[in-house]
């Protein structure tokens, strides 16, 4: 049976293939032989243009602008940064003109169709600018994790507005989209901290954070973000997993604005596994997760260190038909003056996944006063079909008066909202 108090919306967020950015290109390297003159494509590349007529040159670029200049902002200075990556490499070539360093900017990247396949796994947060939200309302951000060609994920971002009485608008979406600069890279043991920052004339909707170190290199995947209240002070944090290809951690994203972003690595024994989710304030003076350890069950974790986090306690185990293979957390827990509100997903028969929720006291979350025995949310007739069949699936959902304001990402293909008020929620859970 559907749960009748669930209110879905109609705000459907479909992947858009025509949305993309511009990355590095890197040619593969011939493979050498004994000919100590043997050189990369790269320099191969590079030693054409060099060998174009300047007025070639020029009518090259200009006709490379002609037809990419509408599909991306500042393209100029893109290809100039381009070429400023690759400064050590063009030594051995020479000086270049202006127009020889822009063209070659030019060959070494290429267009990315970063949500071709899948725009899905959202998480939402109050907007850090509450400036232009209707009275009795407010602005929110809503992260999304974006699938294009290679199923690389990325990170990006809508922004929209909740009425007083609940109701919800997407704010439009921008027909470009941008990656940012690069600030601070600071390389340590465990990996890079990296510092990505966006220009203020960006739509939120613009702000792409792909891949950008090694732990990184095949997808940013999973953000739930959290509007994380420090002694007053706001930061919104996401842990999110980092996948290189070959290997899965948890890190951590931090930012005050939505436009300078900090990522780092954690470390510990529990930032080995996905689904890590942060309360939105200490706990006993300590920093506090909801983690999945070991595949199967929630355990929650304490600790005085933000970026380390070992070991903790399991707190639910599956223990409903729809939950028998394994439950993990839907993002942050939401305080309520009952608890800690936490959403879970239980993966049950033919692996399908469906949203439940938890009740965890408030001073002491290790003690479960009442979780759902049948799903909030389960695949409708209409969202069992995509890329992964027979999933619905949360990575942060938010208060608003009396409402829990739940965006879900429909068989990791787009994403939906759904409403449910608090009272009619609490009402169906069991201790």
């Amino acid at each position: 049976m559907q749960t009748t108090f669930i209110n879905r919306k109609a705000l459907y967020l479909r992947p858009d293939p025509a949305r993309v950015i511009v990355r590095p290109f890197k040619p593969a390297t011939e493979p050498r032989d004994f000919n100590p003159t043997d050189r990369t494509r790269a320099n191969h590349i590079v030693d054409r243009v060099l060998a174009l007529d300047s007025e070639v040159a020029a009518s090259q670029l200009a006709d490379v602008l002609e037809n990419f200049l509408g599909r991306h902002r500042n393209l100029l200075a893109t290809f100039e940064a381009r070429a400023d990556e690759m400064e050590e490499a063009l030594e051995a070539h020479g000086t270049f003109s202006k127009v020889q360093r822009q063209l070659i900017g030019a060959y070494f990247l290429s267009e990315y169709s970063f949500e071709a396949s899948a725009l899905f796994n959202p998480s939402i947060v109050p907007h850090p600018d509450q400036s232009a939200a209707p009275k009795g309302g407010l602005r929110f951000v809503l992260s999304l994790r974006a699938v294009g060609e290679g199923h690389v994920s990325s990170l990006t971002f809508r922004g929209g507005t909740i009425t007083s009485d609940g109701n919800l608008e997407i704010d439009p979406t921008a027909r470009l989209a941008s990656s940012p600069r690069i600030g601070n890279r600071i390389s340590g043991p465990i990996g890079d901290n990296v510092e990505v920052i966006f220009s203020p004339d960006e739509d939120i909707s613009e702000r792409v954070i792909f891949p950008v170190t090694e732990s990184q290199s095949n997808g940013i995947e999973d953000a739930r973000f959290v509007e994380f209240d420090d002694g007053g002070r706001k930061t919104y944090y996401a842990t999110y997993t980092a996948y290189s290809g070959r290997a899965i951690r948890s890190e951590l994203i931090a930012t005050d604005d939505f436009l300078s972003f900090r990522m780092s690595p954690l470390q510990g024994a529990a930032s080995h596994n996905k689904g890590m989710a942060l309360f939105p304030r200490r706990i006993n003076g300590q920093y506090a997760m909801i983690a999945r350890q070991d595949n199967e069950n929630l355990y929650l974790i304490y600790s005085n260190d933000l970026y380390t986090w070992e070991d903790g306690q399991s707190i639910l185990k599956p223990e409903f038909p729809w939950e028998f293979v394994q439950i993990g957390n839907c993002g942050s827990p939401i305080e309520l003056d009952e608890g800690w509100l936490l959403l879970t997903h239980g993966v049950g028969p033919v692996r399908k996944y469906s949203i439940g929720a938890a009740l965890l006291d408030k001073e002491n979350p290790l003690k479960v006063l009442a979780r759902s025995r049948e799903p909030l949310l389960r695949p409708e007739p209409s969202e069992r079909e995509g890329y992964v069949p027979n999933v619905v699936y949360t990575c942060g959902a938010m208060r608003h008066n009396d409402q829990i304001i739940l965006p879900y990402a429909v068989s990791d293909t787009f994403s939906n909202f759904a409403t449910v008020k608090i009272s009619d929620l609490l009402s169906t859970m069991t201790s």
